[in-house]
């Protein structure tokens, strides 16, 4: 009778803990855990902080920036190369995020998708500019690095060619 006792008491000890689980107990939400890695990158980018921007990145060859001018970079070397340089001319950044939507792409992938507007001196001099971003976010042992980024500016030059189905009527 006391082995059956024992027995009944594990399994509902068990089941416990596994709901405290499911629940929101001691299994993090890996949604959160995007989103704070994303708010982490953007508090970087506010700041000017060029080596809390790179530790949001995969540290990778594979790295793939589609940058907002229509250029791409590749290598996280490359990436970390330019936002050096252009971090030691900028200064005074507002940056703001909307419409900020992170969806999960399995256990080890998400995506976080917004728009932002930017504004920042840059050598002394007023810039400003608004677009859509998509960040595509891999767990990388515990921490969510971003693997790839695609920026595509709000109001694209009208002179960039563009297929007559894309366009605005």
């Amino acid at each position: 009778m006391v082995k059956i006792t024992a027995i009944i008491f594990a399994v509902f000890a068990l089941s416990f803990s596994s709901y405290g689980q499911r629940a929101g107990g001691s299994t993090p939400d890996p949604a959160k855990q995007v989103r704070e890695a994303f708010d982490r990158l953007i508090e970087g980018i506010r700041q000017v902080d060029a080596e809390k921007v790179m530790s949001s990145y995969e540290k990778s060859d594979r790295l793939l920036i589609f940058n907002n001018n229509g250029t791409a970079t590749i290598g996280w070397e490359n990436v970390r190369s330019n936002v050096e340089s252009s971090y030691a001319k900028i200064t005074n950044v507002t940056l703001e995020v909307t419409g900020v939507r992170v969806e999960m792409l399995g256990k080890n992938f998400a995506y976080v998708s917004c728009k932002w507007t930017q504004q920042q001196e840059n050598d002394g001099k007023p810039e400003s500019a608004a677009g859509r971003m998509t960040l595509v976010y891999k767990l990388v042992g515990k921490e969510w690095k971003v693997t790839h980024r695609h920026t595509s500016p709000d109001r694209p030059d009208p002179s960039r060619p563009v297929f007559p189905s894309e366009r605005e009527n």
